[in-house]
């Protein structure tokens, strides 16, 4: 929990005649249906006109905790134990206070106290003070445990459902689903109504992957009350963990998510924090653009709650789904200056600040911070190719190749792979085609990495007649220029075989390849099988009459053979 030194002070707050019920119990109701703001306004009304009572204040406390007003709720217990010092339960606030505020001897002193002011036969002091134990960030199940089974133990005629209430969730906290479930149904059998524990039995069933019957018991809940908030968010809750499990039903079930948790927000007091899940929600339901105007409000709303980190990064991840790209660079670079906790930053945040850093032209700075988004998150690996590709789109092969390496290398078998192979083979072959271009004399083993990248994407994909042509261009640069050995003719055959036979109705969309084909053929038998050649010439010139090879090549090869001179007598 967050502390927050905020004083929000006991005055006397003036009802309606009808606003609400007076009565702790119906203040009670309100805090186990998480209306907040509405319980803090019955208590301090029952503060104020039965003062001497301790539970009242002690109530108001515990609503105080659980909007992490720590040094409110710390000052109303101080209040009650003096009102009522008696009264065991505000020793007990003040010892969960104690917790939050991570003083564990201080809590013990006044659990303590609490034990000695209450009767030995009393199990409530021995009930909250366990439930005080697992009700922090930082359960302590071994301190919480004998508080519970004394109170167990003492409550012997087994009329108080809270004790095995708490007892289930002490068992649910530590994922121990049978034991949870057997104390859950017995605090339901003494009060089938005890609507927290139906929820309970609902979220374990779903933290269990039993999503049906998670979604049995919640509707349970709902039709016992319908204006019963926790119900409404773990339902939602269920429905986002379902979509995500089955992607077929993803729109709907993320539908049915969102509708539901913005009941839950209706039903309660839309705190900063339970937004903040909505916004979250929004984010896994890709409504983006809900999501950014929500996580404008939030920012808003708490700006210097800690939290607000997490705001940053949903305003960054939101403005670039978005396209608003310079939004999403700004918010991301502010994400990164807040979070001085490197372990809270997450393989998305790399991500997102390396594609907007991409949408910006800063290539280099894209690199770094995606391959950071890969290395934590191998699913990543696609932005890295946006990266390669970038890099290839502008030209700058030599560096595309690089990057569509560390790609390949990061995921062999991710979606969109071929592409990656095929890329990185191009990137190859024009990095040396520019090279030789400018008479840099570049290494041929340029050409070899070429060719085997895309001899890969005819590997895992033989229909894709590209492959075999572009086979054919870098083993021709690849072949011994004096003493060539044919190394493009297999993969310019099976070039026009592709297109020719297997797919005939490529052939005229691929008619200037085909004649590129057929003329490289050409120029390599012009030597070796002259019929051959003039064949592979004729066919170049059916494919594609406006080229200029083939038919200066064919005449070279069909002209008569000079006759020899007439020597004169």
């Amino acid at each position: 929990m967050t502390k927050k030194a905020i004083t929000l002070g006991l005055g006397l707050v003036v009802m309606g005649s009808a606003s609400f019920a007076q009565s702790l119990s119906d203040a009670k109701k309100a805090i186990d249906a998480e209306q907040y703001q509405k319980a803090t306004s019955m208590l301090k009304t029952l503060v104020s006109s039965q003062a001497t009572k301790g539970e009242n204040y002690y109530s108001l406390g515990e609503v105080y905790l659980k909007m992490d007003y720590v040094d409110s709720a710390r000052a109303v217990f101080t209040k009650g134990v003096t009102a009522d010092p008696k009264n065991s339960l505000n020793y007990i606030g003040l010892g969960e206070a104690d917790l939050v505020s991570n003083n564990p001897t201080s809590a013990k002193t006044n659990f303590a106290k609490a034990v000695e002011v209450s009767s030995k036969k009393d199990y409530i002091p021995q009930l909250y003070i366990g439930k005080a134990y697992i009700a922090t960030d930082k359960p302590d199940f071994e301190s919480a445990l004998p508080y519970l089974q004394k109170a167990d133990e003492l409550d012997d005629k087994d009329k108080d459902a809270e004790t095995f209430l708490a007892l289930g969730d002490f068992y649910a906290l530590q994922k121990k689903n049978s034991e949870a479930l057997q104390n859950y149904m017995r605090a339901l059998n003494i009060n089938e109504n005890l609507l927290r524990g139906t929820v309970q039995i609902g979220r374990m069933y779903k933290e269990s992957r039993a999503f049906p019957e998670s979604e049995e018991r919640l509707k349970e809940a709902i039709s016992k009350d319908a204006n019963y908030g926790p119900a409404y968010r773990e339902i939602a809750e269920l429905y986002m963990q379902w979509a995500i499990q089955l992607p077929n039903e993803f729109a709907a079930k993320s539908a049915q998510a969102l509708e539901n948790y913005k009941k839950y927000l209706d039903l309660t007091d839309k705190s900063y924090e339970s937004r903040l899940r909505y916004a979250q929600f929004l984010f896994y339901a890709k409504d983006f653009k809900t999501l950014e105007q929500e996580s404008a409000a939030l920012a808003a709303m708490s700006p210097n709650d800690p939290k607000n980190l997490v705001v940053s990064r949903l305003r960054g991840y939101s403005a670039f789904e978005n396209k608003n790209f310079p939004q999403s660079l700004q918010y991301m670079n502010d994400f990164f200056a807040k979070a001085k906790d490197t372990s809270r930053i997450v393989a998305s945040d790399y991500l997102y600040l390396g594609r907007a850093q991409l949408a910006a032209g800063n290539d280099s700075l894209a690199l770094i911070n995606i391959t950071k988004a890969v290395e934590k998150d191998s699913t990543n690996v696609e932005a890295l190719a946006d990266v390669a590709k970038a890099y290839f789109d502008a030209k700058k092969y030599a560096k595309s190749a690089q990057v569509y390496d560390k790609v390949i290398k990061a995921g062999p078998n991710a979606k969109g792979v071929l592409y990656s192979y095929f890329y990185n083979g191009l990137a190859y072959y024009f990095d040396y085609a520019n090279q030789y271009s400018a008479k840099l004399n570049p290494s041929k083993d340029l050409l070899v990495k070429a060719d085997s990248s895309i001899a890969k994407v005819a590997q895992l994909a033989p229909e894709t007649a590209d492959a075999y042509l572009y086979r054919g261009r870098i083993n021709n640069l690849l072949d011994d220029e004096a003493n060539p050995k044919g190394l493009l003719v297999p993969h310019y055959e099976m070039f026009i075989k592709k297109v020719t036979v297997d797919k005939p109705d490529l052939a005229a969309a691929n008619a200037k390849k085909l004649s590129e084909a057929y003329d490289n053929l050409a120029g390599f038998y012009a030597t070796s099988d002259k019929a051959k050649a003039i064949d592979y010439l004729n066919k170049s010139i059916a494919a594609n009459p406006a080229g200029t090879f083939a038919p200066v090549k064919l005449k070279e090869l069909t002209a008569p053979a000079p006759k020899a001179p007439v020597k004169k007598k």
